[in-house]
């Protein structure tokens, strides 16, 4: 019972991250939020693994690990974040959240590619009743009098191809970040150490175990490349990078706000997730981590004030029913 109802603290928290991270999207712009945001992961996630390791970085991370990790930063956080905070901006985090459920179909697709794993027919069931619930809520009839009968976008087609491709992003990265997990194991056995699960730095300030840290670890070279990245196409790629990111930066709401996204979702919202999975079966946990788009309905309505049809409600629950199925 008590890994359920971390589950529901998770998918309660990535909700607030996503409200947090629409406003501050808005304020301050996507690519200096990323950065900010990715400079906060890195601060908090060193200083875990200091308390913990003993060391501010990866500790025993080879060659290999940082190879496939940061790959999975660049595709995760760099492509798939990018497009994730710009759709906010465009059509909203109600709505982002709905098309991350795609990220299940295309980890899936991802991993029977990559590591030649294999598909069910309820996965494939569930990539069909997933797009079902979104196009349920993201089409409606056309109003064209010469097309009455024809379904058309309610929401602009760049917000929806962006929050697809954040879904995108979130599904390889995860198949990419697994890779890198699996190489990391090797590299600390490779160390002597064939037990991550027992070994404790003799250095903690916190004597938590290796094995249990090695997601914050791996999580810490995803964020080096996300930063990166953020801060090349910030300054290099953008009219006026340095000139937003020290707007944004004066701009006590916004920073407070991408503040609080960075909390919720990188530190606390990574951290009950692992947490849950040690409680319960990690098909369970997913699933119910998986409520965010039916969660926030109701804050988007009462705080943001979007007009919310019963379509777009029945769209969320079955998007993230096609999710459940993936795991069942």
């Amino acid at each position: 019972m008590l890994g359920e109802i971390i589950s529901l603290g998770v998918a309660f928290s990535w909700t607030l991250t996503a409200m947090f991270a629409e406003v501050g999207s808005k304020r301050m712009g996507s690519l200096p939020m990323n950065v900010v945001r990715m400079s906060l992961s890195l601060l908090l996630l060193a200083l875990t693994l200091w308390l913990t390791l003993g060391v501010p970085y990866p500790l025993f991370a080879d060659g290999q690990t940082w190879f496939w990790l940061c790959l999975s930063g660049f595709v995760g956080y760099v492509l798939g974040d990018y497009c994730l905070f710009t759709c906010y901006i465009l059509i909203g985090s109600r709505f982002g959240q709905l098309l991350m459920t795609l990220s299940a179909p295309f980890a899936a697709i991802t991993a029977w590619v990559l590591l030649g794993e294999t598909m069910s027919w309820l996965a494939i069931v569930g990539m069909i009743v997933t797009l079902s619930g979104i196009a349920l809520s993201v089409l409606n009839k056309s109003n064209d009098q010469d097309h009455r009968h024809k379904f058309a976008l309610k929401l602009p087609l760049r917000g929806v191809l962006l929050g697809m491709g954040a879904g995108a992003g979130q599904g390889v990265g995860l198949v990419l970040s697994k890779v890198g997990m699996e190489h990391y194991q090797a590299a600390i056995v490779a160390n002597g150490i064939t037990d991550a699960s027992s070994w404790i730095s003799p250095d903690a300030i916190l004597p938590i175990s290796l094995g249990t840290m090695m997601p914050f670890a791996s999580t810490m070279i995803r964020a080096v490349l996300g930063l990166l990245g953020f801060c090349v196409a910030l300054f290099f790629f953008t009219r006026g990078g340095g000139r937003k990111l020290s707007q944004g930066i004066r701009d006590g709401k916004a920073l407070a706000f991408t503040s609080l996204a960075t909390i919720f979702g990188p530190f606390i919202g990574v951290s009950l997730s692992l947490m849950a999975t040690l409680y319960t079966h990690a098909g369970i946990a997913q699933t119910i981590m998986s409520l965010t788009p039916v969660f926030i309905l109701w804050p988007s309505y009462l705080f943001f004030k979007q007009q919310i049809t019963w379509l777009e409600v029945l769209g969320a629950i079955i998007s993230v029913a096609g999710v459940c199925l993936f795991f069942v």
